[in-house]
């Protein structure tokens, strides 16, 4: 059986897709607040009372959502979202649908990471933007989930034999393909067993239910093919870690509001200020786009990883990149936001993104020039003279910067802000109190 791409708009037309191909289950996706994917799964049977009253789970058990007094949860399917699981059996489809949660009396739940997306896309569409994103996620393929076992020697664009996956990213891209997630292209990363696959932009809410599927489509595959995928930020020492650049842009009656012919670096006011607000909110939504301990590993100087708050046009170590533009490409002007990673939640990292280039855009905060010289090579005091900042070298630093700030508070919401900086201090807590092999080795032969 060929997959069908479907185009659902409404609880009928996925009904009927459920007959018409007979589907056995149908899973109802969504994530706690570090991004964690939660699913439950109903029969066809259950569907259509499912897209009228939603179904029914205990809030209490999933992190950061609800106290056990007040546990209701209800998850209603988005039904643009359906789509056959491409790497189920298909003798017997399953599908699933992406859900908002809501409250028992219908209200959006303000924990619901998908739900703090939207608020801040509303805000956007309200300016008259719509928000594009293109994120490339990285991942490394192991041996196995118990040690970090490498299966190739590949560096950078290297091909077989040293790049020993080209069956395993094939099939990853003709099953997000069957999905109807465009892809452009992939390719071994720098890091051995390392791999990347590009995927073509999309709308901010879209992307970041593909940037989900994408994960488990990319973990389902490399498990067919006998080894393991994994989006940990740094799980190599001495390589270059995964990240997940963020391609993002802003357009305003079907043009590209980045765009300024006139300007030298061919960016419009709007796409300045987007920039200034980014880096001027840098320290604060680090915590959400780089959200665990591990992510600090790969945020230092001389793995490729920004860490300096600078923006540039070819230097690779501002945290901040405008791809060059070409004559006739208005519409691919867009800015890189280089320090997220893929283990971060995507609809908070997306949230949080928008949000800050907003803030700058509504303050037309004032841009600095740009830094086109390797700033891994300047020395702190040169650093301090030009202005530019570094990122938290922690995970404890970048809690404490997301606790301060007012915006973040409102993007996030109360609730959901106060858990996640309490969640992140207690994972700090946790990782600060043990004692690893590297004190072991370095401190016992001589104290």
């Amino acid at each position: 059986m060929e997959i069908p791409v479907f185009n659902c708009k409404n609880g009928d037309d996925v009904l009927k897709a459920v007959k018409d191909y007979n589907i056995s289950f149908i899973q109802f996706w969504f994530v706690d607040i570090l991004g964690t994917l939660k699913s439950f799964q109903i029969t066809p049977s259950e569907l259509e009372a499912a897209f009228e009253e939603g179904m029914g789970f205990d809030g209490s058990s999933i992190l950061g959502f609800t106290r056990i007094h007040e546990s209701d949860m209800v998850a209603y399917p988005d039904p643009t979202t359906f789509q056959i699981c491409s790497w189920r059996p298909l003798e017997r489809p399953v599908a699933r649908v992406f859900c908002d949660v809501k409250t028992p009396d219908g209200s959006p739940y303000e924990a619901d990471s998908r739900y703090v997306l939207k608020k801040v896309l509303d805000k956007a569409a309200q300016k008259g933007y719509k928000y594009y994103v293109g994120p490339e996620l990285e991942f490394f393929l192991f041996a196995s989930p118990n040690s970090p076992d490498t299966l190739d020697p590949g560096g950078y664009f290297d091909a077989p034999p040293l790049d020993l996956a080209n069956d395993v990213r094939r099939d990853i891209i003709f099953n997000l393909q069957a999905m109807g997630i465009p892809v452009e292209y992939s390719h071994h990363e720098v890091a051995p067993s390392q791999h990347e696959i590009d995927l073509r932009y999309q709308e901010g809410l879209i992307m970041a239910d593909v940037a989900m599927t994408y994960k488990v489509v990319v973990k389902e595959v490399a498990r067919k093919h006998g080894c393991y995928a994994t989006f940990m930020p740094k799980p190599l020492f001495g390589e270059n870690g995964s990240g997940m650049h963020v391609h993002q842009s802003l357009f305003k009656n079907g043009k590209n509001a980045f765009f300024d012919a006139g300007d030298p670096h061919h960016l419009s006011a709007e796409g300045k200020s987007y920039i200034a607000g980014l880096l001027g909110h840098a320290k604060e939504i680090t915590a959400i786009t780089n959200q665990w301990v591990n992510s600090y590993k790969r945020l230092v100087p001389g793995y490729e990883a920004p860490c300096y708050i600078a923006w540039a046009q070819r230097n690779r170590s501002a945290l901040v990149r405008v791809p060059m533009y070409k004559p006739g490409k208005e519409a691919a002007t867009r800015i890189e936001y280089r320090c997220p990673d893929p283990a971060a939640n995507p609809y908070l990292a997306f949230a949080v993104m928008l949000a800050a280039g907003l803030d700058g855009i509504e303050k037309a905060t004032t841009l600095r020039d740009a830094v086109e010289d390797d700033i891994f090579e300047m020395s702190p005091a040169e650093c301090e003279s030009r202005g530019i900042d570094s990122l938290p070298g922690s995970l404890y630093e970048s809690a404490m910067a997301l606790d301060s700030s007012a915006l973040m508070k409102e993007v996030l919401g109360d609730h959901l802000h106060t858990n996640l900086v309490a969640n992140k201090v207690m994972e700090w807590d946790d990782y600060r109190t043990q004692v690893t092999d590297y004190e072991i080795d370095r401190y016992l032969p001589i104290l």
